[in-house]
C-alpha cells in the first residue's frame, strides 16, 4: 500500500485526474505544461551541470551542499529525504563532498550517537558563489519582464513547486512516485 505525503493545506485530487477521465481542456493544458516543464528542466539541468562542473562537483553534490548549508546541519537520513534519494546514495553523495573538504561530519552536541553533515568554510563559499551566479542569471532573464509579470512568474512557479512537493511520495523504492 502506498501513501502520498501531503503538505499542510494541499488539496486532495480525485483519482480520476490521473486515471484518464479528465476534462479535455484540462488534459490539453496538462500536456502543454508537461512539454514546457520538460524543456525547462532539460535546460536547467544542463545549466546546473555546467555550473557545478566549474567547481568539480556533481549536480547532486551541489544540491546536497545547498541543502546542508540552508539547514546548517543535516543527518544522512535528512539529506536523503531532502534529495529524494535512498540513504546509501545520499551517503555516497556526501562522501564525495567530505573528500573534497566541502562538508565535514560532526557528532551532534545533544546526542553523540547522531552524526551530522556541516558545510566547511570552503563548502559554504562554493555554495554561495554558485547561488550568486545563478541568481545573476535569473535576474538577467527576469529583466525582460515588467515587475508585475516577474512577481506573477515567481508566485506561479512557487505555487507549482508546492503542488509538486505535496504530491511527491518516496516509498523507499528506487524511484519517486507522483500520486
Amino acid at each position: 500500500m502506498t501513501t502520498t505525503v501531503k503538505t499542510p493545506g494541499a488539496a486532495a485530487h480525485p483519482p480520476s485526474i490521473t486515471e484518464g477521465a479528465v476534462d479535455p481542456t484540462l488534459r490539453a493544458d496538462a500536456e502543454h505544461l508537461s512539454d514546457a516543464l520538460s524543456e525547462l528542466i532539460r535546460v536547467i539541468q544542463f545549466r546546473d551541470r555546467d555550473r557545478a562542473c566549474c567547481y568539480d562537483i556533481s549536480v547532486s553534490q551541489c544540491y546536497a551542499l545547498k541543502g546542508v548549508g540552508d539547514a546548517g546541519a543535516l543527518t544522512i537520513n535528512e539529506l536523503a529525504a531532502h534529495l529524494y534519494l535512498d540513504k546509501s546514495t545520499a551517503s555516497r553523495v556526501a562522501n564525495g563532498l567530505v573528500e573534497k573538504r566541502l562538508l565535514v561530519r560532526e557528532r551532534d552536541a545533544d546526542d553523540g550517537r547522531v552524526v551530522q553533515l556541516v558545510a566547511t568554510g570552503e563548502g559554504a563559499s562554493v555554495c554561495a558563489t554558485i547561488e550568486s551566479d545563478l541568481t545573476g542569471e535569473y535576474a538577467e532573464m527576469l529583466s525582460d519582464f515588467d515587475p508585475e509579470i516577474r512577481a506573477a512568474i515567481t508566485r506561479l512557479v512557487s505555487r507549482l513547486g508546492r503542488s509538486f512537493t505535496a504530491r511527491v511520495e518516496t516509498s523507499g523504492g528506487s524511484c519517486c512516485v507522483v500520486g
